[in-house]
Parts: structure tokens; C-alpha cells; sequence
């Protein structure tokens, strides 16, 4: 643990002046790679990772042969995109894309996202067999159930994962992949024990047994964990890491100008998380059981959850050194940011951190906050090293102190610049669920893109305490939560004016505090309790703003008292947008990206998870016992796949409405050709004339009562 540290500081010392960095950004689709055809009986997982991988590196200039949306080839071919670049992923069934250079800050960068998007998955399918697909599902909905569901298929129960769902073939190969499954399991003195409510419905017997669980099992020494109450009942059971690191996700990595920032949007998208996570829930199917829960989160926090009994605190600490509240794949504990409005009462008063680690992190120069969050990390154990590592301290690389800073999954995470200091210091932001479309995630990809610059021009101020967004993150896990529940979020996001002593605001062009030129100083209003500061509030009233939510909502906001409306996180982006210039036809495609998640927020359009479950209710196979058989899945997985063919081709799904349930319900108009203005420049520039006006009205009202 001490090479970590040391390389820390080394790092730290580096890069902590640095400044000027470009305001870059970059984001993360992760495929599910399916062997499906119409005339087979069911749809598999390929386990060809490898050889898909060889093929797009052999392939000297990844060129795109198969049937792309207008455009797509042209421009690969031409040489005006940069090409992608692909990445092995923990399931030997899964593909990693990122664009193949970061995305600059430039407005009309933001419109060519979804069109890599498409790039990146024409580019993939024609690297692969003609049955095989790259589909973006977050986890495949009978992965670990009874009987065939790979190609190849393969025995469970082997040496590595010791699964009795799973087999070891289906983790990568490389060394790192399965010895981290191992470790993981060691380290517990069990396997993971990943367990999922089961959704009951009107044929669910009750109380439920998982029925694939096999406990006359007895090839390995854990085998006896689901005979000693690993699977309880009414549960899902799932044993390995596989049901966790084999979910799909989108994330984005933004590079912060220098340290400061970063710490400011690390700080501030903190609380977001969870909103953004229910939001975009897909995942309401494991191991051929529809769930009680709508997203992939607390499944992979199990199944990486290495900590002993001890550390749990199922024993008294003899051999560990502290109970750990938290798996290592988990919400943040931590805020960061130098921001003075970071009070003390917004801390987690339990956090675990290493003392001694802290100290020497002191002593290195760090300051207390961020000495603070890396002596946190530093509490769990390296889970995967390699011996050529341990044979000296090399302060020219960062292997040892990414071996701990790697393997802590926080909804958020602070990257420091690598060895050479040849990158920024970077904020990647990890709670999103992968959509269905390219369509879907390039809008929320730039949506978060849009978030981070109006937080940073208009100064906002997002700060609830640490445990509401451990609250909200497990409030996010419930069916249909961003329609039925409501989450901790603060009321006024706006900066605190400050008043000089003849009574007149000082306050700058982009909302921000200025200096007073005079000799007296603006007068600090008293901080009132914390608990004052937030309340809860649905996902519409944060996306779209108190009154839209009370204009669109069936259920009225109760929780806000007068004074209290909520801006909503659209309208303060319309606001940022009209503070720059900008050309209507970039404006009217940001905006129909904006529309998308205006409307899953208030529920005019479904979540896929949504979706997905009123697929399987409506399905003739389905007999309402929560079981999701072979036929359902592979009807699902071929919806989703011919919604993809045709969005890479351009032409729009209105052929599929009627064949495919409720298509209209997840998309509206979205994918069926229509202009991207809603109407027009004029509908458009009333549109944003209304959301400024709400924005500036509610920053009225709690400017007046400061």
C-alpha cells in the first residue's frame, strides 16, 4: 500500500499546477454481442470476443462495408471521422467503443456523437459473423439459466468462478479477469451472493424459490453457501462476478481545465447520480426472472463485494481493521471540491479511511479533502497483482496506485493525469444505464456534456448531504422510480447573493458573486441548517422544474412550499444555451436531444426498462409468473435488433409500430422522421423564450428572499 501512495504523491506534485488544460470530454458504449437468426429456436451469447477483436485490429483501416445511415460510410471513407477504437470488456461476450479522440467543447461537436455512435456499431457488425450482433441491452436476460444460452457452450461450475449458473469461459481470458473473480471469492471465504426481488405477479407462487438453484451440488467447498442461506426466498440467486461486470453502461469522462474544476464537477454531478440512474433504468430481467428492481447498480456492487465477514460486520473485528459499510462497486462517500459553500454537515460523519495513509498524503503536501477521498480508497486491499510488479517502486508509473483506484466502482470517479502528465485531470461520471439506440445515448451522453457547462457558467450549486445520494441511489433501484418516487435534491441550485452595505447586489453576467471594489465587504448571509436546503422532489420536478411538473404531472408537488420551485436541470441548460452563440440549426438538435429526456422524465415516454417489461407482460408466452423464457427472449432480443438495423439505416422505425409493442411509448416521434425543431425556428425560439423565463423567474423569487 505504500507504492500507492508514494505514486500518489508523485502524481499529485506533478500535475497540481497544472492549468489550461482543453475542456475535453469522451464517452463509453459497451455491446452485448448476441448470435441470433429467425430461424433458430433461441438467441445465445457469443463468446468471440477475441476473435471480433483480432478482426477489427487486423483490419488496417476498419472500413465499413455493410448498410450504415446516410453518410456513415462516406465519411469513414473520406477520412472526416476518426475512426473508433474497441476494447475487451470482463464478459467474453461484450465489446467496449469509445470515439476514436476525445470530443472537443465545440456546440456542433455535440451533433456528431450520435453519428459515431452508429459508426461504432456499423463498424463492429461488420466485423463479426453473419448471425452475430452488437446490441446495447444492459445485461442479457437469461444469462446464468438452466441449459444452453452460450456459443460455445461450456460446463459451469468450473475451478475459477466456481459458479453453479455460469461457467469460467464466459469471463475473458486474460489473466486479469478471471484471477479477479477468483480473488474477489477468496478474499470473502464465499462466493458473491448477488440477490435479486423477484417481481411478483398475478401466477408468481409465493412464497418463491429461486427454482434454478441447485443445492445437492457438491464439486466445490462454496457449494455449501446456498445450503447455508445464500438464497433466500423470494429472491433471485446469481453466484459470480459475471452477473455484475457483464452489464452494459454508458459513461462519460470529462477533462477539467485544471485540478480545481475537476474537483468542482466531480463535486456537483455527485448528486445527480441517482437522478440520471433512474432515469435511465433498463434492466429489469436476470437469469430468466423478471425483477422487483429496474437497474443493473446494487447487482454489480455483490457481485465485486469482496469484504470479509469481519468487515461486514457479521463478526467482531479480530483480523481486519474496520467494518466497511460499502462494496468497493458503490455510490460515492466522498465530496472534494475547494468550493467554500462545502459545509462540514454535507460529510459523511462515518467514513472509513486509513489514518496513516492520510497522514503521509498530508505530509506529501495534498490537502486535507483530497487526502481525505484517496485515504477512503485506500481502505480496500489490491485484488489483482502481478509479480513483476512487486519487484520495485517505480515512481515513473501509476500501475500500483491504479490497482487500488481501478478497482473502487464509485458512481463517480477522480482521475488524476497519468505518469507522464501528458492528460488533465479527468471526472467520469458512471451511473447511466446503455439505451436501446444510438439515438438515446448520444442524447444523454450530451445532455451530462450540457450539465457541466452550465454548472460551471452559472456556478451551481448541487451540494446535498453524502448519505441522501447513498438514499437516493437505493431509491433509484425501484420499479418505475422515475415516475413513483421522489428523491433528496437541493432547492435552491443557485449562487447566494451577497449584499453590500448600501444594499445593492453584486452579482456577475454569468450568476456568479463578484468582488466589491469599495473597502467594505458584502455581508455573508447565515447559514440556516442544512436540512433546509433540500427536500425531496420526483425526477420530473428536477428534470424539467417544479412548474412543468405540476402542469404535467397527475400527482401534485406537495413537498414545495412557497418560494421553493425548482428551476428544473432542462431549463437551466436552455438558459446556459442562450448565453452563447449559437447557430439554429445546431440549437434545434441539441433541442430534440433535450426533448427525449424532458419527455422519459415526465413519463409522456417510457423507460426501456418500462418497455421491456410490458414486452415480456404482453407476449403470448408470458403466463404472469415472472419467468422470461427462450421464445420471450429471443422476440426481445429481436426487437431490439431490428430497431438497431434500421436507426444505423436511416429509415426510421414507423414500420415497425404494430409489430413491435409499444414502440411509440419508448420513442414518440424520435425515430420516425420528424424535424428535430418540434415545429420550427419559431416554436423553437418560444420554447427557449419560455424556459429562460421560468429560470430567471425562480432565481427572482430566492435572490428576494436572501
Amino acid at each position: 500500500m505504500l507504492t500507492c501512495y508514494q505514486q500518489l504523491l508523485e502524481i499529485w506534485n506533478k500535475a497540481k499546477g497544472k492549468e489550461r488544460d482543453a475542456m475535453l470530454w469522451g464517452d463509453e458504449i459497451e455491446y452485448l454481442v448476441v448470435n441470433y437468426s429467425k430461424d433458430e429456436p433461441k438467441v445465445l451469447l457469443s463468446l468471440r470476443q477475441a476473435d471480433i477483436l483480432k478482426a477489427l485490429a487486423d483490419s488496417k483501416t476498419l472500413k465499413v462495408t455493410g448498410d450504415c445511415a446516410p453518410g456513415t460510410e462516406a465519411n469513414a471513407d473520406a477520412g472526416n471521422v476518426t475512426l473508433p477504437v474497441f476494447h475487451p470488456e470482463f464478459g467474453r461476450f461484450m465489446l467496449e467503443a469509445t470515439p476514436g479522440k476525445p470530443w472537443g467543447i465545440d456546440f456542433k461537436d455535440l451533433l456528431t456523437v450520435e453519428a459515431d455512435m452508429k459508426l461504432r456499431r456499423c463498424i463492429a457488425k461488420d466485423h463479426m459473423l453473419s448471425n452475430e450482433h452488437p446490441i446495447t441491452l444492459t445485461t442479457f436476460p437469461r444469462i446464468g439459466s438452466p441449459g444452453v444460452f452460450t456459443e460455445p457452450s461450456y460446463p459451469v461450475s468450473g475451478p475459477k468462478l466456481r459458479s453453479q449458473f455460469v461457467p469460467d469461459e464466459i469471463a475473458n481470458p486474460h489473466i486479469r479477469f478471471p484471477t479477479l473473480a477468483a480473488n474477489i471469492r477468496s478474499r470473502r471465504g464465499r462466493k458473491v451472493q448477488v440477490n435479486v426481488p423477484v417481481f411478483r405477479d398475478e401466477n408468481t407462487p409465493w412464497p418463491w424459490k429461486d427454482p434454478t438453484v441447485n443445492y445437492d451440488l457438491h464439486n466445490w467447498p462454496e457449494d455449501d453457501d446456498v445450503r447455508n442461506g445464500a438464497a433466500p426466498d423470494n429472491f433471485i440467486h446469481m453466484d459470480a462476478m459475471a452477473f455484475g461486470m457483464g452489464s452494459c453502461c454508458l459513461q462519460i469522462t470529462f477533462q477539467a481545465k485544471n485540478i480545481t474544476e475537476g474537483r468542482k464537477m466531480y463535486d456537483q454531478l455527485s448528486p445527480l447520480g441517482p437522478i440520471l440512474l433512474a432515469l435511465t433504468a433498463a434492466t429489469p430481467v436476470y437469469k430468466g426472472f423478471l425483477a422487483d428492481t429496474d437497474v443493473r447498480w446494487n447487482q454489480i456492487s455483490r457481485a465485486v463485494d469482496d469484504r470479509t465477514p469481519e468487515e461486514l460486520g457479521e463478526k467482531p473485528l479480530k483480523n481486519d481493521r474496520w467494518q466497511i459499510p460499502k462494496s468497493r462497486y458503490a455510490s460515492n462517500s466522498t465530496y472534494i471540491s475547494t468550493d467554500s459553500r462545502l459545509r462540514p454537515e454535507y460529510m459523511d460523519p462515518n467514513l472509513v479511511i486509513d489514518p496513516e495513509i492520510k497522514q503521509q498524503l498530508l505530509d506529501g503536501g495534498m490537502d486535507d479533502r483530497l487526502a481525505t477521498h484517496f485515504a477512503h480508497l485506500f481502505i480496500r486491499d489490491p485484488i489483482v497483482i502481478f509479480n513483476e510488479d512487486l519487484q520495485e517502486l517505480d515512481l515513473t508509473k501509476t500501475d500500483h496506485f491504479e490497482n487500488i483506484q481501478s478497482t473502487n466502482w464509485q458512481h463517480m470517479r477522480f482521475k488524476p493525469p497519468p505518469a507522464d502528465n501528458s492528460i488533465g485531470w479527468r471526472v467520469e461520471f458512471r451511473p447511466m444505464e446503455i439505451q436501446i439506440t444510438d439515438f438515446e445515448n448520444a442524447a444523454f451522453s450530451v445532455f451530462i456534456v450540457l450539465i457541466t457547462r452550465a454548472i460551471l457558467s452559472f456556478d451551481l450549486n448541487f451540494y446535498i448531504p453524502i448519505v441522501k445520494v447513498d438514499e437516493n441511489m437505493e431509491i433509484a433501484h425501484a420499479r418505475n422510480a422515475n415516475l413513483e418516487k421522489k428523491f433528496w435534491f437541493r432547492k435552491n441550485p443557485f449562487p447566494v447573493r451577497t449584499t453590500r452595505r448600501g444594499g445593492s447586489a453584486s452579482r456577475s453576467a454569468s450568476g456568479t458573486s463578484t468582488p466589491n471594489s469599495g473597502s467594505s465587504r458584502p455581508a455573508t448571509p447565515p447559514l440556516g441548517p442544512v436540512e433546509d436546503e433540500y427536500r425531496l422532489m420526483s425526477v420530473n420536478e428536477v428534470i424539467n422544474g417544479t412548474a412543468y411538473a405540476k402542469a404535467t404531472s397527475k400527482e401534485v408537488t406537495e413537498d414545495a412550499e412557497e418560494g421553493e420551485e425548482f428551476p428544473g436541470l432542462i431549463p437551466l441548460v436552455e438558459s446556459y444555451l442562450d448565453s452563447v452563440n449559437m447557430d439554429v440549426a445546431t440549437r434545434c438538435g441539441l433541442a430534440r436531444y433535450l426533448d427525449l429526456i424532458r419527455k422519459r422524465a415526465s413519463g409522456e415516454l417510457w423507460t426501456a426498462a418500462k418497455w421491456i417489461r410490458e414486452f415480456i407482460a404482453k407476449h403470448p408466452e408470458y403466463k404472469k409468473d415472472s419467468v422470461v423464457s427462450e421464445e420471450i427472449t429471443k422476440d426481445l432480443v429481436g426487437a431490439v435488433i431490428e430497431i438497431g438495423e434500421r436507426e444505423k439505416r436511416g429509415l426510421g422505425i414507423d414500420d415497425l409500430i404494430g409489430q413491435v409493442p409499444d414502440l411509440e411509448k419508448l420513442f414518440g416521434g424520435f425515430l420516425k422522421g420528424k424535424s428535430p425543431c418540434g415545429g420550427g425556428q419559431a416554436a423553437l425560439e418560444q420554447k427557449l423564450k419560455d424556459a429562460d423565463a421560468k429560470v430567471n423567474g425562480v432565481k427572482r423569487k430566492f435572490n428576494e428572499e436572501q
